[in-house]
């Protein structure tokens, strides 16, 4: 016979209902949010699929409304956007304009659906000719300055098209001060600022690129992104923000850097989000497809790992089957 004194754990696992009781972390459809890839174009049937990222695609304004209707009906409350425009330039000049098809998609959006809450993308990679996420000097510097000033200038059109909330990602110094200053100038203090605080130069944003068409036609983002191997520079970098006025602080890419969310989580008060990207979604997806996991497991799995390291909001790919699940 075993001595009675030792722990027996097993006793709050015996049964579903049990487990459940007293499980501490969990994943509600309000904790996510559903990133969309909106395309200018005249072809309002507009559905491509994304190879690399199976059971996604680029989507006209009209697609995007059907899409999205559908994952309000299970329970959506969130979209981030990011925008495909016809032209593009070295200054990037579709990102910031009044009629731009991101801003054209946020109105769209806030006009059907008031409740939810629309996040925009603001970074200028999408809508340069050369790729990068700001203004490119003789010789390929990335220049600092004049390209905050023109996220800046993105960011503040998104709010007057809607947007709810912003969420900069090139990662450039300075660059929350600047739209916090921008959008306070101009009427917009009150919404919120969701910072790609904490953003590696990462090899799982591969197929990203193909969905957001904003692979660089030279050089990388390494002057500018984390390097892989840091941590401690990353609460430099979300304390820096936050001073410059974010109200939320992301961490991207998720999975790889669990061990850095609950830094953060530890060390700030702040909201944090984990945005899942699309390698870690396309390696689910290609084993699954494979039969060699059980993909809505190993999602919520996933999914559940940033909730306990300590996030509060998700932004992953997966999010419209999470809620189909959830409806199930």
């Amino acid at each position: 016979m075993l001595d009675s004194d030792f722990h027996r754990g097993r006793r709050l696992r015996m049964s579903p209902g049990v487990r459940a009781m007293v499980r501490e972390n969990h994943v509600r459809p309000e904790d996510l949010v559903m990133p969309y890839f909106v395309v200018e174009t005249d072809d309002s049937a507009f559905k491509k699929p994304i190879g690399s990222m199976p059971g996604q695609f680029q989507l006209s304004l009209s697609e995007l409304e059907k899409q999205v209707g559908a994952a309000v009906k299970n329970g959506l409350a969130s979209v981030l956007l990011f925008g495909i425009p016809k032209h593009k330039d070295e200054a990037g000049s579709q990102a910031y304009a009044d009629e731009g098809i991101v801003q054209e998609a946020v109105r769209r959006l806030k006009d059907r659906f008031p409740e939810l809450v629309v996040i925009t993308d603001v970074c200028l990679c999408e809508y340069t000719s050369h790729g990068h996420c700001g203004i490119v000097h003789k010789g390929g510097e990335i220049l600092n300055d004049p390209s905050v000033d023109l996220i800046a200038r993105a960011a503040l059109s998104h709010v007057r098209a809607g947007a709810d909330m912003v969420a900069p990602s090139d990662m450039f110094d300075g660059r929350i001060l600047a739209i916090r200053d921008t959008l306070d100038e101009n009427g917009f203090a009150a919404t919120p600022i969701m910072s790609y605080a904490v953003k590696y130069a990462s090899a799982y944003y591969g197929p990203f690129r193909e969905a957001a068409e904003s692979t660089p036609k030279f050089g990388d983002r390494k002057t500018h992104q984390m390097d892989p191997a840091n941590s401690r520079e990353a609460l430099r970098e979300a304390a820096a923000d936050l001073d410059e006025g974010a109200d939320i602080l992301m961490v991207k890419p998720g999975l790889p850097y669990l061990d850095i969310i609950r830094q953060l989580r530890d060390t700030f008060e702040t909201p944090i989000a984990a945005y899942n990207v699309s390698g870690e979604y396309s390696m689910i997806k290609a084993a699954a497809a494979n039969g060699w996991i059980d993909e809505q497991r190993v999602v919520m799995e996933t999914l559940t790992s940033f909730k306990r390291a300590g996030a509060d909001i998700i932004l992953s790919y997966h999010t419209e089957d999470v809620l189909r699940w959830m409806n199930k």
